[in-house]
């Protein structure tokens, strides 16, 4: 039987709503692992559902490595200003400049990324890259969890990164 305790940490864990946390619990028969992909799954197929929803809010942030040697700067979109402010977007948007500081990704997507890149197309494009913080989840994986907890569509819009004595292209 699923608890009240339950289904708080489950709520804790994910941002998942009351009733979504429990329905996922109830058919996972109280498994934590299965509920938590089970909403992920759930959180995905409602972030297609998104994507086609206006992005005109969001911020420009900024990150700054090696004592000022690599730089950069990423604006990440969303709906609302509501959303733009809250703590889950604000970590998303700084997560991305610091992934973009450290792997310097060539494009976006894997289309964007030349077909010749060293590494392939794949693990030189943003959205695919693995996140430095959590190697089992990719960009897009982690901005799928925060359009899930948030109800709303998020896209990173544009990047640039900076490092000492490199000229850009």
């Amino acid at each position: 039987m699923v608890t009240v305790d339950d289904v708080r940490r489950l709520r804790e864990e994910t941002g998942a709503g009351v009733m979504d946390a429990k329905r996922a619990l109830d058919e996972a028969g109280g498994d934590f692992d299965k509920a938590r992909l089970l909403l992920r799954e759930r959180g995905i197929a409602s972030a297609a559902k998104r994507s086609d929803r206006e992005t005109n809010q969001g911020t420009v942030i900024s990150y700054i490595h090696n004592q000022g040697r690599i730089g950069a700067l990423v604006e990440v979109n969303c709906e609302t200003d509501f959303v733009a402010r809250t703590e889950a977007f604000q970590t998303l948007a700084r997560d991305i400049a610091m992934q973009v500081a450290a792997m310097n990704p060539a494009g976006l997507m894997p289309e964007d990324v030349p077909a010749d890149a060293i590494g392939g197309q794949a693990a030189n494009a943003l959205l695919t890259q693995p996140f430095i913080k959590d190697s089992g989840k990719t960009i897009q994986q982690l901005m799928q969890d925060v359009i899930a907890s948030t109800g709303e569509n998020i896209r990173v819009a544009r990047f640039t990164r900076f490092e000492l004595g490199q000229t850009g292209s």
